[in-house]
C-alpha cells in the first residue's frame, strides 16, 4: 500500500532565516506601499507567494553546474549543454537563449507580428499580453467554457475553444493570424492544464489554415504531469515523453526558464524554422547578447540546463501537485472558493465569490491580497480587474476584468508543510471576518501592466 503521506523528495541542505513581524508592522509596512504588496520589501514578507517565477530553491546538482559555468563571450559549453537540454526535453532545433520570458516573448512577437494582427490563445498572461499589443497586434483569449465556471470540477480547464478558434479564422481570415499561442499551463485562468486531444485538435486546425502553432511552455512539466493523471492512456507513459508529444504538435515555444526551469532566471525561444530563428538571433544581438548567452551568465545556462531535467522527475512532479493540492483542498473545505480543481503552481482564490459584497470596481481581490499580508505576512497577487481590467485612456472608466482571482504561487522546493499549514490557518482566519472588510480604489496607475506600480488607498477602515 503506498504511503498516505507524500513527502517532500529532498533534504534541507542550507537554511535561509524569516523574519517574523506583527501586524502592526505590517499595517505600516502595507501603508507605506501603497497597499500594493509588490512595493513591499521581502525582508518584511513571511510567506512569498506572489510568484513561482525565478523563486526556485536550487538543487545541489544545480549549484554545481554554476560552478562549472564558462563565461566565454561567444561559444562557451555551458551553452551548448543548454542547448542539449533544450533539444532533449522540447524536441526543437533552433534555441535562443534569453535573460528571461518576457525576452523571448518580445523576440517572437517582434519577428512574427504586425500592427493589426490578431494572435490567439488559451488565455494571454500580462506580459505576454503585452508584448502581443506593443507591436500593434491584438491579442484575443479562447477559453473554453469550463474554464470560467470556477467551481466546477473540470480536467482540463485550461483547454483552448477550438470552436471559437475556427470562428474567428473564418471571419478575419488566416492571413490576419501570424501564429496562435497556446499556454501551458494556463497561468490567467487559474494554472489549468491543456488537455493532449485539445493540443492536437488546435495543431491540425492551425495546419489546416497554415497558421503556426507557438507554445508558452513555462510550466510544461506540471502540464504534463496533469495529462498523466487525468486524461486517458498516459497513466503509464514517462513524463519525459508525454512533455515531447506536447512540442511535436507545435512549430516552437517560448520559455521562462524561471518556472519549470528551476533557475532564477533566463528563458529561450526555440523554433524549428531556421529562417525565422536568423531574424530572431539578429533581434537578440541587439537586445540581449550574443547568440551562445543572449544575456545570461555561462553558470545560468548550467543551471536551466540541470534543471530542466531535474523538473521532469516523477517524486519530484508528485510532491509539488500534491502539495498545491493540499493548500487548495484545505481552504476549500473551510468555505474559501477557490478555482476547482486545484492547479499545478498555484491556488487561485475566486475574489468574487469570496467577498460578493465588494463590487469588481472597487477591486475584491486587491483587498484578499492585502488582508492576508496583514492576517500572516503572507504576499501574493491579484490576478483581477487590477491586472487585466482595462481604463478608457479619454474618459477615464474602468472597465472590469471578467475574473476576479488572487493567486497563491508556491515556489518551488522552498517551502515545507507546517509553512503551507501556516497558509491555511491565515486564510481561515480572515474568512472569518470577510464580512467586516471594504474595497479599494486607485490612486496611481500606469497604462501598461499597472498592477507592477500601482498604489492605493482603502475604502474601509483596515483594523491594525
Amino acid at each position: 500500500m503506498p504511503p498516505k503521506t507524500i513527502i517532500e523528495p529532498f533534504r534541507i541542505k542550507v537554511v535561509e532565516p524569516i523574519r517574523m513581524t506583527t501586524r502592526d508592522e505590517r499595517l505600516a509596512l502595507l501603508k507605506d506601499a501603497g497597499y500594493n504588496t509588490f512595493h513591499l520589501r521581502s525582508r518584511d514578507v513571511i510567506l512569498d507567494l506572489l510568484t513561482d517565477s525565478g523563486t526556485s530553491a536550487m538543487s545541489a546538482e544545480q549549484w554545481a553546474g554554476i560552478m562549472r559555468g564558462d563565461e566565454a563571450y561567444a561559444g562557451s559549453p555551458s551553452y551548448y549543454r543548454f542547448e542539449d537540454a533544450v533539444k532533449e526535453v522540447f524536441g526543437f532545433e533552433q534555441v535562443i537563449p534569453t535573460h528571461q520570458g518576457r525576452a523571448a516573448e518580445r523576440i517572437l512577437f517582434e519577428t512574427m507580428c504586425s500592427e493589426g494582427d490578431i494572435v490567439p490563445s488559451n488565455t494571454h498572461f500580462d506580459t505576454t499580453r503585452a508584448n502581443v499589443e506593443a507591436v500593434g497586434a491584438r491579442a484575443v483569449d479562447l477559453l473554453v467554457p469550463e474554464g470560467r465556471r470556477h467551481q466546477e470540477v473540470h480536467p482540463f480547464k485550461g483547454n483552448l475553444d477550438t470552436g471559437r478558434l475556427r470562428e474567428l479564422i473564418r471571419e478575419e481570415g488566416a492571413e490576419r493570424i501570424p501564429l496562435v499561442m497556446l499556454t501551458l499551463t494556463n497561468n490567467s485562468g487559474g494554472g489549468q492544464p491543456v488537455s493532449m486531444a485539445n493540443i492536437r485538435q488546435v495543431s491540425e486546425i492551425c495546419r489546416e489554415h497554415g497558421i503556426p502553432l507557438y507554445m508558452d511552455a513555462c510550466r510544461f512539466a506540471e502540464n504534463a504531469y496533469m495529462i498523466r493523471l487525468r486524461e486517458e492512456g498516459y497513466a503509464e507513459r514517462p513524463v519525459a515523453e508525454i512533455a515531447r508529444e506536447i512540442f511535436s504538435h507545435a512549430q516552437g515555444c517560448t520559455m521562462s526558464a524561471k518556472k519549470d526551469g528551476l533557475a532564477n532566471i533566463g528563458g529561450f525561444v526555440a523554433t524549428n524554422d531556421p529562417e525565422l530563428a536568423r531574424r530572431q538571433r539578429n533581434v537578440l544581438i541587439l537586445t540581449e547578447g550574443f547568440p551562445t548567452y543572449g544575456g545570461l551568465a555561462g553558470r545560468d545556462l548550467e543551471a536551466i540546463a540541470i534543471g530542466l531535467r531535474e523538473v521532469l522527475e516523477e517524486d519530484y512532479l508528485e510532491y509539488r501537485l500534491a502539495s498545491v493540492r493540499y493548500l487548495g483542498e484545505a481552504i476549500a473545505e473551510a468555505g474559501v472558493p477557490i478555482v476547482q480543481p486545484p492547479g499545478g503552481h498555484a491556488v487561485y482564490i475566486d475574489a468574487a465569490a469570496f467577498l460578493p459584497h465588494v463590487p469588481p470596481l472597487e477591486l475584491p481581490g486587491q483587498t484578499v491580497v492585502a488582508e492576508l499580508y496583514l492576517e500572516g505576512g503572507i504576499r501574493c497577487v491579484e490576478v483581477g480587474t487590477v491586472m487585466f481590467g482595462r481604463r478608457d485612456p479619454e474618459t477615464g472608466e474602468e472597465h472590469p476584468a471578467p475574473m476576479e482571482l488572487v493567486r497563491l504561487a508556491l515556489p518551488r522546493r522552498v517551502y515545507t508543510q507546517s509553512h503551507v499549514d501556516f497558509m491555511v490557518e491565515a486564510i481561515v482566519a480572515f474568512g472569518e471576518r470577510k464580512d467586516s472588510v471594504g474595497g479599494y480604489r486607485f490612486t496611481y496607475q500606469e497604462p501598461v501592466l499597472r498592477h507592477f506600480t500601482a498604489r492605493f488607498e482603502p475604502l474601509y477602515e483596515v483594523a491594525g
